[in-house]
């Protein structure tokens, strides 16, 4: 063992009341920051984790739409070709328009999605949001004899609709009509199979499902599709996959993997991050104060036994190093207790929800965690270095005092 190290724990170790009650706060400002920092980006992370999951299980991982045109009229012949590329798992078409829709009591204006349920299933994770009902669109056989398909509402757009499982609701669609005539709009009757909650509130409000070949019908599309959603083996493959897409659909479709359609919420909490990073530093940067503060007393302290070391053939760099190896101490320490701090509250997180959410307007109930051993690293690493740089003064100036000076004294 180098000496500089014995010595540098032996300070302090051994070091007056003042210095040693300093050293201890600053110890502490260290964890608290490291913890902070730690146990608020797991938090962040969990919730960013759990927004992604709800946000691709109503939508896709890439999503096609054609460019130029309205429609894919051959898009089964598209979908047999996006399946044979290196990644893509499975695929389904859809219909997405906005429509009217009211009830024998209210009205509104929704986003109709059409769909193909086995296809769909593959892609989304609509089924697992269903809260009553079933995740079909079965044909409701009335009392008057006739029957009429299923349609699936948000939880939020049926209570303001007030209506509940089997009963009707009428969606009204003008696409395709010529409205400089005389018109009427197209008119469905669909009669309630399911009713969903995905937690995000645009979707529970605003949409509604119905089958594929019933959205053709209302919106008068023929044999066509808006879009087509596609699922793949990872979801951190799209921008990878995104451009083997383009070169094999070769032109005319607009291929959009998740994080380009999402990117204004998934950008916000990106630099929701690098404000909390910078919080970190600046918490870190009062405690390197505080270590400045404490090895320059310790070095004011030491004054007789650095003039000791120096008369004993210790060089300038060797004094540096103690004091240097006491700020990285301090660091190490503080590190230490702030990972064990942070994974200890997030476990407890974790397991009893203390930190909680009101459901209503963040889709979930409490805050989950998400531990990524990157984030700790990266905080111990900046911890470090700042705390590395905080004890260069005091070692310089420990380092520099005359042996002449310390012996009158």
């Amino acid at each position: 063992m180098y000496y500089e190290r014995f010595i540098a724990g032996r300070y302090l170790r051994s070091g007056r009341f003042f210095t040693s009650v300093s050293t201890l706060i600053t110890i502490i400002g260290v964890m608290l920051g490291v913890a902070v920092v730690c146990f608020v980006m797991s938090m962040h992370n969990g919730f960013e984790r759990e927004l992604r999951t709800r946000l691709l299980g109503t939508t896709s991982h890439i999503t096609i739409f054609p460019y130029g045109q309205p429609t894919i009229s051959n898009y089964r012949e598209v979908m047999a070709d996006i399946e044979t590329v290196d990644g893509v798992m499975a695929s389904s078409p859809f219909i997405y328009y906005k429509a009217a829709v009211s009830s024998e009591s209210a009205g509104d204006g929704i986003v109709v999605r059409g769909i193909d349920l086995d296809g769909e299933k593959k892609t989304a994770n609509i089924a697992g949001d269903i809260i009553l009902g079933d995740y079909s669109f079965d044909i409701i056989n009335l009392d008057d004899s006739t029957a009429a398909g299923g349609i699936l509402l948000g939880v939020t757009l049926a209570d303001r609709l007030g209506v509940t499982l089997d009963d009707p609701v009428v969606l009204y669609s003008m696409r395709g009509e010529d409205l400089r005539r005389s018109t009427r709009p197209r008119v469905a009757k669909f009669y309630i199979t399911g009713i969903f909650e995905t937690g995000m509130y645009e979707f529970d409000a605003q949409m509604a499902y119905i089958p594929l070949g019933a959205a053709q019908k209302l919106f008068k599309l023929g044999d066509e599709v808006t879009g087509i959603h596609l699922k793949l083996t990872d979801i951190f493959l799209a921008d990878m996959v995104t451009p083997r897409l383009e070169t094999k659909l070769g032109g005319g479709f607009d291929v959009i993997p998740w994080n380009v359609l999402h990117r204004n919420l998934f950008s916000w909490i990106e630099f929701e991050k690098k404000i909390l990073f910078i919080g970190f530093i600046l918490i870190v940067l009062v405690a390197a104060f505080s270590i400045i503060s404490t090895l320059v007393m310790l070095a004011m302290e030491k004054r007789a036994e650095i003039g000791t070391l120096k008369t004993i053939g210790s060089t300038r760099f060797s004094i540096s190093k103690i004091f240097v190896y006491n700020g990285l101490i301090i660091g190490s320490l503080g590190i230490i207790l702030g990972w064990a701090l942070a994974l200890g509250a997030a476990e407890i997180q974790n397991r009893y929800q203390i930190v909680s959410m009101p459901a209503e307007l963040y889709f979930i109930s409490y805050l989950p965690i998400d531990v990524q051993i990157l984030d700790f690293f990266i905080a111990g690493i900046i911890t470090i270095i700042i705390c590395f740089l905080a004890a260069l003064y005091p070692a310089l100036r420990a380092s520099g005092q005359s042996v002449i000076d310390v012996l009158r004294q």
